[in-house]
């Protein structure tokens, strides 16, 4: 059934949403074998967009998404968009895994715990998933931390010869050269200790755990309202016929609608948690990208860190790279919820739940 023969239904008083997968639903092989695979694509597709991002971000004057891009592929070529990413995939399987597996556990445990406590069943979903992405984040961000600070590394240290003609170059960055991901991680632990591979970590915590609580907890109430207003709406548009045959149908939607519900949702929640979080997740990047050349081998602090974003362009430096990271956070949100979805139906013990 498609969305014109959903319309076309001269009944349609609720609509039947498919069911949750739960964690004790799920074959965990499955569910881990293919989410690596599926992830390192949506990955692999989504990197540029993170480059872009972190490039703007630590660029001493402001210089659009546009002309950053084109200085990469003039200077580095293609590779420059995919800087640091063979480290970055290494890293986001075991901390897919660990996001996954918190994320799974938590929203089944709360949501049962929740309904005990007599909550009604929409606010159940929205906590259940607020307390999820909270503790999958935190899970996360043990493993995604130091990936993302030798990755990051990566990732900027072709702005020293590329950019420097645009005004765009690194302040007081690091000056170290590094050949790969294993030379970075080398480097850093000789020079830092492994509070350097950890720089950032706490407010990492701090951009992550609320962003992922906000997202997970706006995607469950935007799914609600969508699927309230495709029902209202059905129900609206054939009010007349509904009088007149007296039928109590009802509207099952395909997995094409399904989807592009879920996209949206999707989409929407990531645009509010990546305005809502940018500030912080600027001065998370400047922190675990720059050296400590000024500050002996200790890194700048937080507070020296926003003082020189703020010297640079006030406090709109602070949202430096948004359009890149509203776009790869909207990208990667849609993407993650649908093949995450599909990945969770994909490995249920049982495929009855595709009936549902």
């Amino acid at each position: 059934m498609n969305l014109s023969s959903v319309e076309d239904e001269s009944a349609a008083q609720e609509t039947h949403v498919p069911a949750e997968v739960h964690w004790e639903m799920l074959d965990k092989s499955k569910f881990f074998v293919l989410g690596a695979a599926l992830f390192s694509g949506v990955s692999a597709a989504l990197y540029p967009a993170v480059v872009l991002k972190t490039r703007q971000q630590v660029a001493q004057l402001h210089v659009s998404c546009t002309k950053t891009a084109i200085g990469i592929l003039k200077h580095e070529g293609p590779r420059g968009l995919y800087r640091g990413f063979g480290t970055s995939l290494m890293g986001t399987i075991p901390a897919r895994a660990l996001y996954m597996t918190a994320l799974e556990v938590t929203k089944s445990n709360v949501g049962i715990f929740a309904l005990k406590m007599g909550f009604a069943e929409s606010s159940v979903a929205a906590i259940a998933n607020a307390a999820a992405g909270l503790s999958a984040a935190v899970a996360a961000q043990l493993v995604w931390t130091p990936v993302d600070v030798v990755s990051q590394r990566l990732m900027v240290q072709g702005d020293r010869g590329v950019c420097r003609g645009d005004h765009c170059r690194i302040p007081s960055g690091s000056m170290c050269k590094y050949q790969n991901g294993f030379d970075a991680f080398r480097k850093i632990l000789h020079s830092d200790g492994p509070r350097g591979l950890y720089r950032g970590f706490g407010i990492s915590i701090l951009t992550y755990a609320p962003s992922n609580a906000v997202w997970w907890a706006s995607y469950s109430v935007t799914q609600r309202v969508i699927w309230g207003g495709i029902g209202w709406y059905s129900c609206k548009k054939q009010h007349d016929d509904r009088i007149g045959n007296g039928m109590n149908n009802s509207i099952r939607p395909d997995a094409k609608t399904v989807m592009a519900v879920q996209g949206v949702s999707a989409a929407m929640a990531g645009g509010v948690s990546a305005l809502i979080t940018m500030p912080l997740d600027t001065i998370k990047t400047r922190l675990q990208v720059l050296d400590g050349d000024d500050n002996g081998k200790k890194g700048p602090t937080i507070g020296q860190t926003v003082r020189s974003v703020i010297r640079e362009g006030g406090w709109m430096a602070c949202y430096r790279g948004l359009g890149p990271r509203c776009a790869s956070m909207s990208m990667s949100a849609t993407t993650m919820i649908t093949t995450y979805e599909f990945l969770k139906r994909m490995s249920t013990k049982t495929q009855d739940v595709f009936a549902s």
